[in-house]
């Protein structure tokens, strides 16, 4: 698996030329010293920022990536990794796939790398497009708790022979439903929402059902419990969310419970002692649309790794199954005549946390040196005069209440001390919002989400659809589904005239 230094030093620098030499139009040359920006263009900050809004803007290693041989090389390496197929076959390089897995690698569900997969209309995971997770969980339980016992806290629904998959996802159904709000989907003046598009007039939610013939564990009744379905969330920029100390988000925290209104939820502290060498202890959860992830050494993406697809490594010898899936396959006699093993035997197999790992210690710090260090685009067109009313409108609206504008990293990131003291342009205050939307499933209280690059939505992944599952097709139906806690802002948003809300829009797809 692992290649000569020296040839991969060769590659990155022919790489680098053959980059700097392109005379691709999809890509912008960087004209940052030509022109004077104001911090605000810097959305990652100086360091973590790149000046590119071509398809492939979501994809781009920081300067401080490209000036470092040793990182370069490990960054490649890296996004090598997110973007092949793990397979079932031993002794391969990407070997280890399953026994039950969820999809066979990350750019499966991450299109693009940062982007996100685009609504669909069917629930099938061999869709390019549908990058969804499946959660089963129960709805009497006032945190939507995971039914655990029988499913990973993603579902599988895919498997390697001789195994079987928890769900069978031929039985899980996806609706798409109308839904009208109290001013008939139009504005104050009348006009519908939307307007000029396909779907004019229209807002839609998911419903998700799943055929209990479908699920493996005949004691499990489906009829008690409730699935829904979660986009992936964008990869780009992580590495700086991640820089920002604890404290400050605890004190971003204790300033909006003092305002006293769109009072966020902090994720709760999640000790990472021995799942992050740098800062180990305990950390409030940032990451996960329910902030379940404090860092991003155990974060959404160094678990994906593992979790989604089940390839084990050296701190995870161990199979992301439940006990219950072990017991049932262990028990299956196809299973058994198949393997020539006893059920015993399987059982103590599926279940070891003594497994050979599948891929080494440095492949997943090469992981994680790409994972932190993909650059987040620049802002675009922040002179342009609608764009800057359009700011002042997204202020005056309060949207800021939620969606802060910007943060300080902290002054000694050790990962990639680089990131360090760095002002950057996220947009999202890290914390969680109850917006009071139609069946949002199990995400009824979501983390704010980072609205950094998603103008670019369109140019890098062919679609603009948003929100937790995707219901919103734009920024207008986006904050359209803004109530509760943000009712205000959307309402002040329905009262502007079509212009203003045009200009707000564009301000949004320029940051």
């Amino acid at each position: 698996m692992k290649k000569n230094s020296l040839v991969y030093n060769a590659i990155g620098l022919l790489l680098l030329t053959a980059t700097a030499c392109s005379d691709d139009p999809g890509l912008e040359p960087d004209d940052s010293n030509k022109k004077e920006y104001g911090e605000e263009w810097y959305t990652g900050g100086k360091v973590g920022t790149i000046f590119n809004s071509s398809s492939r803007a979501y994809k781009q290693p920081m300067d401080i990536i490209n000036d470092d041989p040793v990182l370069y090389r490990a960054f490649m390496r890296g996004e090598e990794m997110a973007g092949k197929s793990y397979v079932s076959a031993e002794g391969t390089g990407y070997s280890g796939l399953g026994p039950a897995y969820i999809r066979k690698s990350c750019i499966a569900c991450h299109p693009s790398y940062g982007g996100h997969s685009q609504r669909v209309d069917k629930f099938d995971t061999s869709d390019s497009r549908n990058g969804y997770l499946l959660m089963i969980y129960d709805p009497t339980s006032p945190t939507n708790a995971l039914a655990s016992k029988y499913f990973t806290g993603m579902t599988q629904t895919r498997a390697v022979s001789p195994f079987k998959p928890p769900i069978d996802e031929s039985g899980v159904d996806l609706q798409w439903k109308q839904y009208v709000d109290e001013y008939g989907n139009k504005y104050e003046d009348g006009t519908p929402y939307s307007a000029g598009t396909s779907y004019e007039g229209t807002l839609i939610y998911p419903v998700i059902t799943v055929a209990q013939d479908a699920i493996l564990f005949k004691d499990f009744d489906m009829s008690k419990h409730a699935a829904s379905i979660e986009a992936t969330i964008g990869i780009y920029g992580v590495g700086l969310l991640d820089a920002i100390s604890d404290e400050d988000l605890r004190a971003q925290w204790a300033e909006e419970q003092e305002r006293g209104y769109a009072m966020g939820k902090i994720g709760a502290d999640i000790d990472e002692t021995g799942l992050n060498p740098y800062f180990p202890g305990k950390h409030p959860g940032r990451f996960t649309y329910l902030l379940t992830r404090a860092t991003l050494d155990n974060g959404p993406g160094a678990n994906a790794l593992w979790n989604i697809t089940n390839v084990t490594r050296p701190e995870r010898t161990y199979n992301y199954i439940t006990d219950e899936y072990a017991k049932v396959m262990s028990e299956d006699t196809e299973v058994q005549k198949i393997l020539g093993l006893s059920a015993k035997n399987i059982f103590d197999n599926l279940t070891s946390r003594e497994l050979k790992p599948e891929m080494t210690q440095q492949d997943f710090e090469d992981f994680m040196v790409w994972h932190r260090g993909i650059a987040v685009p620049a802002a675009r067109n922040l002179d342009d005069e609608t764009v800057q009313h359009g700011r002042d409108l997204f202020y005056d609206a309060k949207c800021t209440a939620c969606h802060r504008p910007s943060w300080t990293t902290r002054s000694n990131y050790t990962p990639m001390p680089a990131l360090s003291n760095q002002k950057i342009f996220p947009y999202t205050d890290l914390l969680r919002h109850d917006l009071e939307m139609k069946e949002p499933g199990r995400v009824q209280v979501c983390r704010t989400t980072p609205l950094w690059g998603r103008g670019l939505l369109q140019v890098t992944s062919g679609h603009t659809d948003m929100l937790h599952d995707l219901r919103a097709r734009n920024y207008e139906e986006a904050i359209l589904w803004h109530g509760g806690e943000a009712k205000l802002a959307k309402e002040t948003f329905r009262k502007m005239s079509k212009a203003d809300r045009e200009a707000l829009i564009k301000f949004l797809g320029a940051i």
